[in-house]
């Protein structure tokens, strides 16, 4: 049926998806809910995109998720993530601290998920800051008596009951979150008189995203105090590959190491694709869901644009403060188990001398998340996973490995050699105990997603380019100029993070249904079978070697 050109009466409209990344196969599982038949293409061996998971010599390096918002029922998002299957048979970790900062003096600062608890700490380490403590914790407070989670219909398909549901959570509460969003967290810390708090409010959000106003702290750590920000079993890839087994029990099929190089449009409507050696199938409709720029000036050729989409990807997306930045990986298995006392999540901040030996680093900070705490599976019995981040500049690394890929894998030893050092100055019980080093750099999250400089959460929130990208959504109903039957979802239309994600799969399919003249469904998935590590697969290796 994808290798004819025109559809046939009395079947069901075909939309070919590409990208098997969370917000594709959301869109293929919504469509197959709806009674269209899906196909995604898929470039790499795996589902889930930047969502995903390598391994080495036993161990499992998971990539993506330190929260995800919707692990609690009872709230929008946690039926998104109910109707794609993703937390089937799954047990779900919460944390009672959002994450510690350390200083180089190992003074430190607990960001308890608990306002009370958050308050008294913070107030014993800085007793001179009482004020402006008592007045975070106390916006905190407000932020854990209502939940906001808006992924279940784009606005303009919204019911009168919906928009009325959301006036009565947001209107009594308009000056809390105007006050918020208008506060940047860089404004609001500098008014501590502790010079450790002043730096620790920075890096709540494990690293400084430089640009955020106050409400997304707050709003993300009351998710986190309702248990609505936990880790799902499985991790990354366990959420990919649950996602996976609803679309393909549904009837979806993807096809894997199948690169699409181009849209093929005809007299202004898309009818299918053609891949990396030139097969070609075709379809009544086609979804983008891979990375923006890609897709407008490559997939399409740059032939279809309008002033937002010029905008986003000619004006902006080159702008200081517009993308998230891209981060180095720095995955350490260790010989040995930890405390389960021991925190999950530490920004350690680091001396000038450090810093300087952080290849592209764009803080002078290190994050180190015990991932074996998270979930079981990551590493073989009696030994323990470690996940060292950083933020860094793209094109340091880009540049390095493609101009000298000897230099390139040098500087990813050094860089082994500084996160040991470190690991082994804050933890002395790990030396002696580190078995290998495996890195990605932005380089290599570009080669394996193709995502633009490499960004994993593309377009920041807060920033210039929402706005814009909030009326893709809104005004131009995710579709491009001039292009009929076309269609584009993902984190580049939708901000980034894995619930926005999947809910631009669930809107782009509630607007092709109502174009279609269909009535869009939704069923939350009947899956109980329990989740076990065994359901992640065969998983690849990073590269042909570690970094050791």
């Amino acid at each position: 049926m994808w290798e004819r050109r025109d559809p046939v009466p009395g079947e069901p409209p075909r939309v070919i998806i590409i990208g098997a990344g969370v917000s594709g196969m959301a869109t293929g599982c919504y469509g197959q809910m709806s009674g269209l038949e899906t196909r995604i293409f898929e470039k790499h061996v795996l589902p889930g995109g930047c969502c995903t998971a390598w391994a080495r010599e036993g161990y499992v390096f998971d990539y993506c998720i330190e929260w995800l918002i919707g692990t609690a029922p009872g709230n929008d998002a946690n039926q998104v993530w109910r109707e794609l299957g993703a937390l089937d048979g799954k047990t779900i970790t919460n944390f009672e601290m959002f994450n510690r900062v350390v200083d180089e003096d190992g003074r430190e600062v607990i960001f308890y998920n608990d306002p009370d608890r958050l308050e008294r700490h913070l107030t014993e380490l800085s007793p001179v800051d009482a004020p402006l403590i008592r007045s975070f914790c106390r916006d905190l407070r407000r932020f854990t008596e209502f939940e906001l989670y808006p992924f279940l219909t784009p606005p303009p398909l919204r019911t009168l009951r919906e928009r009325l549901r959301t006036l009565r959570t947001v209107l009594p509460r308009f000056r809390l979150f105007w006050r918020t969003a208008a506060t940047q967290m860089h404004t609001f810390a500098d008014r501590f008189q502790d010079p450790l708090l002043r730096r620790a409010f920075r890096n709540i959000f494990f690293q400084d995203p430089e640009t955020f106003p106050v409400l997304p702290f707050l709003f993300n750590m009351a998710s986190a105090y309702h248990q609505n920000a936990g880790f799902p079993q499985g991790g990354s890839l366990g959420l990919a590959r649950s996602i996976e087994d609803r679309y393909t029990g549904l009837g979806g099929r993807i096809d894997y190491r199948s690169r699409v190089e181009r849209v093929l449009v005809e007299d202004g409507r898309a009818v299918g694709v053609e891949l990396k050696g030139g097969e070609r199938h075709y379809a009544d409709h086609v979804v983008s869901a891979c990375d923006g720029q890609t897709t407008i000036y490559q997939l399409l050729g740059g032939e279809y644009t309008s002033p937002r989409v010029e905008r986003l990807y000619d004006e902006l997306i080159d702008r200081p403060g517009i993308l998230f930045p891209a981060v180095v990986s720095a995955f350490v298995g260790v010989d040995g188990e930890f405390d389960a006392a021991d925190p999950h999540s530490s920004t350690y901040l680091l001396s000038d001398q450090e810093a300087e030996r952080l290849p592209g680093a764009l803080q002078p900070s290190l994050v180190v998340q015990l991932r074996s705490h998270y979930s079981e599976g990551f590493a073989p019995p009696g030994k323990s996973v470690i996940h060292c981040t950083y933020f860094s500049d793209f094109h340091y690394w880009a540049e390095l490995r493609s101009t000298d890929r000897k230099a390139y894998w040098a500087r990813k030893r050094e860089l082994a050699d500084f996160v040991r050092t470190v690991l082994v100055d804050r933890l002395p019980h790990l030396r002696d105990r580190i078995e290998l080093v495996d890195i990605a750099s932005p380089a290599t999250t570009l080669r394996y997603t193709g995502n633009h400089v490499g960004s994993i959460l593309a377009w920041k929130a807060f920033s210039d380019a929402e706005d814009v990208a909030n009326e893709l959504i809104a005004k131009d109903r995710m579709r491009l100029p001039g292009l009929a039957n076309f269609w584009m979802t993902g984190q580049w239309v939708g901000m980034g993070g894995l619930i926005r994600a999947a809910s631009t799969g669930r809107f782009v399919t509630q607007y092709l249904c109502a174009e279609l003249g269909l009535g869009f469904r939704a069923e939350e998935s009947a899956n109980v079978e329990p989740w076990h590590p065994d359901r992640l697969g065969s998983l690849p290796q990073l590269d042909q070697r570690p970094v050791r």
